[in-house]
């Protein structure tokens, strides 16, 4: 093969605190050669994004230096130049993916203005030349109407849209390598197929190479040529993908491998099974006909002064000790009605009761009951918590509240709940700011616990986690059902997850619920197209079985838009 356009040699990443010197990056060594995906897997906090970070010296905190090392892009060391040449490599030959697109597209600038800002800077183009290939850029990434959504900003998108307009700002200046941190972790299946293809395509087109940060291995094996698999910061294996997946060196390996959900893998977790519900037992949740309108600001959903139905008709009985997944595509209203729901976005009509009280009849009484016995783990952990406060203060804070642990037993059960979802109880003193995506997310799993709640609305609580801990959390709320008798509602786009967790699914799409059934019934014998097509976009660790985007001939989805600039 050709020689390397990017090598790394031995970068040794050290953080210089008070307490203490800690090596987050131990002498590393990777090289990418043109034209290869690499994968770079491996739990959070093992150093994937902090190493593909210190490659463009793009450190989160000053206190963090590069000690060591030499990172090579076609010879010449980017360690060693200027502060001034460095900002000329950012974007134009390496471009970033990063994975918390809200926390970095700018909250007051347009979406294609964003995009045009790099072309015009690193190509000296005109502001009418960037435009348009901002707008043709947004159009490669799948967004619907992209010269509209041009003057769109960061909120008037959903979490997966977010996400495709911050692709389509690393590949805006046609950079020679492009670094993808978990650029798919925000999109359902049949989104991140299209997104995969849409990369490699870009790939084959452009000869261009892609370090892709990932905890899913179907990505990685439909997608990488090579895996690199990194734990506490040291590269422990690196090879051929169809080496590194059939013949694991590493017991790491192996247990990230064992640890993926399938929805047909043999020997994996079984489906959940719905237990017998008494047709005399009263739901405990009950949504009758319920609609959510919004204006449309003129950016996402049309022109200024009308509204579009993000929720439209959904009624569901929710049965105490009831698990129910509710899946669709970024958009669909998953997560509008979750927050509907809970009272946090107003209804534009129906209904929603808890344990027989509705909500629009008794307001405040119901609303100060749900809030009591129901939690949400929200689907951006980065921006639900605050950054301010340290993770112990925050769930000492949920404890006072609540009134049900005594003052002397909060600092206890803080660390009870930090065992239940795999943090160190180190991090009861660590602020948000200083942890990564999957240890923010678990402590916002943390936090929902902490009301002992009847009811938890998940919404996409396992989307930033390595596959590791989401087995374990997982296994975390199957044990807390049996339990607690505790009720879920799971959003996910992560249909595997769903089936071997939950005793129903719910299919949402364009506000509307499309299908609705028991996981084994719905998984096994589809009624509506669009389900069927979630399905078989489910990635799997088959290096041979292609993606949803390379299958020839129409697939059965409901949003033909999304696949029709794909090959």
């Amino acid at each position: 093969m050709n020689d390397p356009i990017l090598s790394v040699r031995d970068l040794t990443v050290k953080s210089h605190l008070p307490d203490g010197v800690r090596t987050l990056i131990d002498a590393v060594s990777l090289d990418v050669r043109k034209g290869e995906i690499v994968g770079l897997v491996g739990e959070s906090g093992s150093g994937k994004s902090l190493f593909c970070r210190s490659l463009v010296r793009l450190m989160p905190s000053s206190r963090l230096r590069i000690e060591s090392g030499s990172v090579l892009l076609e010879g010449r060391d980017l360690t060693a130049v200027s502060d001034a040449e460095m900002l000329k490599v950012r974007g134009a030959e390496i471009g970033m993916i990063f994975q918390n697109p809200t926390s970095h597209l700018d909250p007051v600038m347009s979406i294609g203005d964003q995009i045009a800002e790099g072309i015009r800077y690193h190509q000296g183009a005109s502001a009418r030349d960037a435009r348009a290939a901002a707008v043709d850029i947004l159009s490669q990434v799948g967004l619907p109407d992209p010269a509209r959504q041009y003057d769109s900003y960061a909120h008037e998108f959903s979490g997966g849209m977010r996400q495709r307009a911050m692709i389509g700002v690393a590949l805006s200046c046609d950079p020679k390598i492009l670094v993808a941190d978990e650029p798919t972790t925000a999109l359902d299946v049949t989104i991140q197929a299209q997104i995969l293809r849409l990369l490699m395509d870009i790939r084959d087109r452009r000869g261009l190479s892609i370090i892709l940060i990932t905890h899913d291995l179907g990505v990685v094996a439909q997608t990488c040529d090579r895996i690199a698999v990194l734990r506490g910061g040291r590269l422990l294996e690196e090879g051929p993908k169809r080496t590194v997946l059939s013949t694991p060196r590493d017991p790491y390996t192996v247990s990230l491998i064992a640890s993926h959900p399938s929805i047909a893998a043999e020997g994996g977790p079984a489906p959940a099974e719905a237990a017998p519900i008494a047709a005399t037992i009263r739901p405990l949740l009950e949504v009758d006909d319920l609609h959510v309108r919004f204006a449309s600001g003129g950016g996402l959903f049309g022109a200024r002064g009308k509204t579009v139905s993000a929720v439209a008709g959904v009624s569901l009985r929710i049965m105490p000790g009831e698990s129910v997944g509710v899946v669709g595509e970024s958009g669909s209203g998953k997560s509008t009605l979750a927050r509907a729901i809970l009272g946090l976005t107003p209804l534009s009509s129906g209904h929603v009761s808890f344990e027989g009280v509705d909500l629009a009849q008794q307001k405040s009484a119901a609303l100060f009951k749900l809030r009591h016995e129901a939690a949400m783990v929200f689907q951006d952990p980065y921006n639900a918590l605050n950054p301010r406060m340290r993770i112990g203060d925050m769930l000492a804070e949920v404890l006072r509240v609540q009134g049900a642990t005594p003052v002397a037993e909060i600092p206890a059960r803080i660390g009870q709940l930090l065992d239940l979802v795999g943090l160190e109880r180190e991090f009861a003193d660590r602020k948000p700011r200083s942890m990564s995506g999957g240890q923010c997310q678990r402590a916002g799993i943390a936090r929902a616990l902490a009301v002992d709640p009847k009811l938890i609305i998940a919404d996409e609580c396992v989307a930033a986690l390595d596959v590791t801990i989401q087995a374990q959390i997982v296994e975390l709320f199957r044990d807390l059902k049996r339990k607690m008798n505790l009720t879920l509602i799971f959003i996910a786009h992560d249909l595997a997850i769903v089936r071997n967790l939950c005793d129903r699914v719910v299919v949402m799409y364009r506000g509307e619920v499309v299908e609705e059934g028991l996981c084994a019934e719905v998984f096994a014998r589809p009624k509506h197209p669009y389900t069927a097509a979630l399905i078989a976009a489910i990635p799997d660790i088959d290096p041979d079985r292609p993606l949803l985007a390379d299958i020839h001939g129409d697939p059965p989805l409901a949003s033909p838009h999304l696949l029709e600039r794909l090959p």
